[in-house]
């Protein structure tokens, strides 16, 4: 069996090594109340999307890291439990106190490891600080009640408790503030223990949001950071006994083989989007334009709730492509790490080749690229994607029913109201969507049939607030349960009634 040290492959387009060179960068896992390295025999070569450096070198942990995660987290489950509403909450104020003290560091890693320009990872390192503190306050104030009873003899109230442990898998689009936001602080506050697995080619960024948990105090064994392949580590989270609950966000595919095997546990799954953003005839056609672009060229069009696909009426069609490609040449890719840079790279060249067939399929049946189709040249990396505008897009292309995750902004007319929910109703997703009206009438008309679990209108598809709730509507394929503000807090907690016989 070949076996030789610093022997390189690839597995699934990432680089992996049996031992990394002397002198580089190895992170670290979190198990129990210990940094370590796992006991599994592989390395990920953690490379820059952005500018192709060597960031350093990830443990690919085995199952059985993840099993001692677990352990770790059920044995510290009483403890964090244990802690009074106020004392999880001012745990949350100091884990946000130091994630704000080491945000300029969060932040360039999240550049360099996610792709993302400097300064959406700035705000991304300050979202995940204002999660903490936000799961702090709302656990303060989320009451239960107290029931009138028919018997006059009894009392009945209601309190929260924690479901136990959670095991947490998260990808690398938003690496530490889509965790923050959804898990680790509500699961914090609630006072359930956690076992984290970040997406690999982010587990560098998600590791300083690690330590920062550690040095403000968290419980030992409570958190647990385990690095690795989602087959191995997050499938034993996934199938595990021990843990009560299973988070999610990712693909739908993922998602649903996830629901499957996970059965019998509390879910909150945010899986994929592919909403549509919807201009009516009478729209703001200057402001439609310039949230369709916001939301596909944002985090280079990595976001669940981006401007996925356009469907415009027929008579604004021309008017709307124009004004879409004008406000689409102020996204010019730049190197991640410049400050005026307002498109930054792509994480992984499997999205980016996804991004590629997407285009050439709607292309092959027909559609017209008006600006962008592939990637930038001239950059550090193959990672960089044009902003891209494409029209005629056919309806049963992949562009228009999938979920494409890069900077594409696909556009297909609809000719009447039969039409727009016809061609709506094509993709299976059902997360987020916009419209654009200045009919108030028919916007709560249209808003309440979208069958999406978000509709924005007059703004664009991926605008979001962390205490609003959000969600993939049922039937679809965008998951289920709710994450934002109380709405996660509640999903993570039991809701136990208790009676008193009082007498009589």
């Amino acid at each position: 069996m070949l076996n030789l040290t610093g022997f390189r492959r690839l597995f699934k387009g990432l680089d992996v090594v049996d031992a990394p060179p002397a002198g580089a960068v190895r992170a670290r896992m979190h198990i129990g109340g210990r940094w370590e390295h796992g006991t599994g025999r592989d390395w990920l070569r953690v490379a820059s999307p952005a500018t192709g450096e060597d960031l350093g070198y990830l443990p690919l942990g085995a199952r059985a890291d993840a099993e001692r995660a677990i352990g770790a987290a059920v044995a510290a489950a009483p403890k964090l439990a244990g802690l009074t509403v106020w004392q999880r909450a001012g745990l949350c104020q100091a884990i946000a106190a130091r994630i704000e003290a080491r945000g300029a560091e969060i932040a360039r890693m999240v550049c360099l490891e996610q792709g993302k320009t400097i300064t959406e990872a700035r705000g991304e390192a300050a979202a995940a600080a204002a999660a903490f503190r936000n799961a702090g306050e709302q656990i303060k104030w989320l009451e239960t009640a107290a029931f009138p009873v028919e018997d006059g003899a009894k009392r009945a109230m209601s309190i929260l408790q924690p479901k136990g442990a959670f095991g947490v898998i998260t990808p690398w689009n938003f690496p530490v503030a889509l965790p923050c936001i959804y898990y680790l602080g509500p699961g914090i506050a609630t006072g359930n223990a956690l076992v984290w697995t970040p997406a690999p080619t982010t587990s560098l960024a998600a590791a300083l949001v690690m330590e920062c948990m550690i040095e403000a105090g968290v419980p030992e064994g409570a958190v647990n950071l385990v690095t690795g392949e989602g087959p191995v580590v997050g499938d034993a989270l996934v199938m595990s006994e021990r843990l009560q609950g299973i988070a999610f966000t990712g693909s739908s595919a993922v998602g649903d083989s996830i629901a499957k095997r996970a059965a019998g546990k509390a879910q909150l799954l945010e899986l994929g989007g592919n909403g549509p953003s919807v201009v009516l005839e009478d729209a703001d056609l200057d402001r439609a334009a310039d949230c369709i672009s916001r939301g596909a060229f944002s985090n280079a069009g990595q976001i669940c709730t981006a401007t996925e696909r356009v469907l415009v009426h027929v008579s604004v069609h021309d008017a709307l492509v124009g004004k879409v490609l004008e406000k689409a040449a102020d996204y010019v890719p730049g190197l991640s790490t410049e400050e005026s840079s307002r498109v930054g790279a792509l994480n992984n060249e499997e999205n980016a080749c996804k991004v590629d067939a997407h285009l050439a399929e709607a292309v092959a049946g027909g559609a017209t690229i008006r600006m962008g189709g592939g990637r930038a040249a001239g950059m550090p990396t193959p990672l960089y994607y044009r902003p891209t505008v494409i029209t005629g897009v056919p309806p049963e292309s992949a562009l228009h029913l999938d979920e494409t995750f890069g900077p594409v902004v696909p556009i297909l007319a609809f000719e009447d109201e039969d039409d727009l929910f016809r061609l709506a109703g094509l993709s299976p997703m059902g997360l987020s969507a916009a419209l654009f009206t200045r009919d108030l009438s028919r916007a709560f008309r249209l808003a309440e049939r979208l069958r999406c679990g978000s509709v924005n209108v007059n703004e664009a598809s991926s605008y979001w607030e962390m205490h609003m709730p959000a969600g993939g509507a049922a039937g679809t394929r965008s998951g289920h349960g709710r994450t934002g503000g109380r709405h996660t807090l509640l999903a993570m907690s039991d809701l136990k009634t208790i009676t008193f016989h009082v007498g009589g």
